[in-house]
């Protein structure tokens, strides 16, 4: 049986990603938690105004959110450079 897991070391961002992780780590893991609740608390006043197409528009941003809270929160913890430190050092 073939193994084809990337090991450590072996593959590297470029420098898209890298400048996107140093701009994107310096925003509060909080923030995009507020972010999700925010468009929850939106939906349910869009929701309560009848405008149904709006509360679900709206309501769906919030895993988008915490998505982006989690890979926010993985970039400062990891980088996606950790092997060669480039991610890790500029957090």
């Amino acid at each position: 049986m073939t193994d084809y897991r990337v090991n450590k070391g072996e593959a590297r961002e470029d420098q898209v990603t890298a400048a996107i992780e140093k701009v994107t780590s310096q925003i509060p893991s909080s923030a995009y938690l507020a972010a999700a609740l925010a468009s929850m608390v939106a939906s349910l006043t869009f929701k309560a105004s009848k405008k149904d197409h709006a509360a679900l528009f709206v309501g769906q941003w919030a895993a988008p959110f915490l998505l982006m809270g989690i890979y926010n929160k993985l970039v400062k913890l990891h980088g996606s450079d950790a092997a060669t430190g480039t991610a890790s050092e500029q957090i």
